[in-house]
């Protein structure tokens, strides 16, 4: 049974397939094009980052063992990731204490700055190393393949960060339920 045409020609095949080329007549007009080529194609990676494409991902966030890490900490409440808000009110009232408190206020600063600041630093060195030693337990069980190397301090890191500037954005809420695409 015959396709009932004949067959192209390859000129006119390849002439089909072609679309003209707008090239542009002067350098300006080059390094317009180019500089709106380059701006779609990031444009185009951010939304995959923020999508969580792995082909989008930077290097240091790709891998299935990455990819637990970030989900193992966004699934959870940690102590350090308290630190940063917790440390900017800390300034705020540590210098505030001084020039208002009197004696009363230095004598409370200088509990805060002896006390307060080496308590909170054990306590996030703490709950770093923990969140460390438990995601590389949880990817050496589920990913025995995987290299364990950068993943207890990625993890780590990201347990550290405020959660609404996580990056790429945490995909899980504390308790493992997931988070609801925006509208």
């Amino acid at each position: 049974m015959g396709k009932g045409r004949p067959t192209p020609k390859r000129r006119e095949a390849q002439g089909r397939r072609r679309s003209p080329v707008t090239a542009p007549t002067n350098r300006k007009e080059a390094y317009k094009q180019a500089r709106e080529r380059q701006a779609a194609e990031r444009a185009r990676a951010r939304e995959g980052m923020l999508r969580g494409e792995e082909r989008h991902l930077p290097p240091r966030d790709r891998g299935p063992a990455r990819k637990l890490a970030r989900e193992w900490v966004d699934s959870r409440r940690t102590i350090s990731q308290y630190f940063l808000p917790v440390s900017l009110i800390l300034l705020v009232v540590l210098w505030t204490i001084p020039m208002f408190g009197g004696q009363t206020g230095m004598l409370l600063y200088s509990y805060a700055i002896t006390i307060l600041w080496p308590l909170m630093i054990v306590a996030v060195v703490g709950s770093s190393l923990w969140v460390a030693q438990r995601v590389k337990k949880e990817v050496a069980e589920r990913l025995p393949d995987e290299s364990l190397k950068g993943v207890g301090f990625y993890a780590a890191m990201r347990a550290m960060q405020i959660r609404r500037l996580r990056f790429p954005p945490p995909t899980l809420l504390p308790g493992g339920k997931p988070v609801l695409p925006k509208r």
